[in-house]
């Protein structure tokens, strides 16, 4: 009878480092989360149900995940683009276009509202003469989607940018000498080899606009049922008190983010899984 020998690891400490990595998990996610869901529990269906359809946290909802949803899919589309310039074209002042990119992650939420509110308001830079087209962003719920495509940018470009990077262009070349035209080169070379990457930066980027907050309130007007998105109602259930509220309205946040994730997940394991 043979006996299984554990095989050695060329680099020890597995169960060490596991066990931290499980306990930071722990401490830092799994423990509140859990105890979030648990203090939602404490109310009763009636409570719950009352909480999470009141006409205004409704229209918030629409707004909230439409407006994730826009932004995510323009950042999808232009933050592929940035990655490409980055990586495929040579030209000044390219270190300094890509640590732009990364300005949304370093610069405050709150400087960041402000800024956009005095770029696009009726008398800023850009907004007064959008506001000769009829076209007004602060206040308004165009003024959402755009500062949930600021914020989401650097999502989409960070996760492509390494996959470009190591997809070589020796491939692109291949085909155009077998005869294919760009078009085929992009459908049937490069976005194969970038899908996964571009659903991941799709579902960080939702998954980040969901949840803003700091960047939105200023540009937005906070105009019930009409620019008032769903982390600040959740704010005002709780200066107001109202715990059960708030954590009935985020436990609705939470199930839907964690649903779009595992839907975007599951996607990008098919993809990977089909293209090899």
């Amino acid at each position: 009878m043979s006996i299984a020998i554990p095989r050695r690891r060329v680099i020890p400490g597995f169960g060490l480092t596991m066990g931290f990595t499980l306990l930071y998990l722990g401490l830092v996610f799994l423990i509140p989360v859990g105890a979030f869901l648990l203090y939602t529990t404490t109310m009763s269906w009636e409570q719950f149900w009352n909480a999470v359809t009141h006409r205004q946290v409704v229209a918030s909802y629409k707004l909230s995940f439409g407006a994730s949803l826009i932004g995510a899919t323009i950042n999808l589309v232009f933050g592929a683009l940035v990655a490409w310039v980055l990586v495929r074209y040579r030209f000044p002042g390219k270190r300094i276009v890509d640590a732009l990119v990364d300005l949304p992650f370093a610069l405050p939420t709150a400087v960041a509202g402000i800024a956009l509110v005095t770029l696009y308001a009726t008398t800023g830079w850009v907004g007064q003469y959008l506001e000769i087209f009829g076209i007004r962003v602060a206040y308004t719920q165009l003024g959402v989607v755009v500062a949930l495509t600021y914020i989401g940018l650097p999502f989409v470009v960070r996760t492509v940018q390494p996959v470009l990077e190591d997809l070589e262009a020796e491939l692109e070349e291949a085909s155009a000498s077998l005869g294919a035209d760009r078009l085929t080169t992009v459908r049937r070379v490069i976005l194969p080899a970038l899908l996964p990457a571009l659903l991941t930066g799709y579902a960080l980027a939702f998954a980040r606009a969901l949840g803003e907050y700091g960047s939105v309130v200023f540009i937005s007007g906070n105009l019930p049922f009409r620019t008032e998105i769903t982390p600040l109602l959740i704010v005002a259930r709780a200066e107001q008190y109202d715990y059960h509220g708030a954590a009935a309205i985020g436990t609705v946040m939470l199930v839907a983010a964690f649903l779009m994730l595992l839907l975007i997940n599951g996607l990008q394991w098919w993809t990977s899984r089909r293209h090899g």
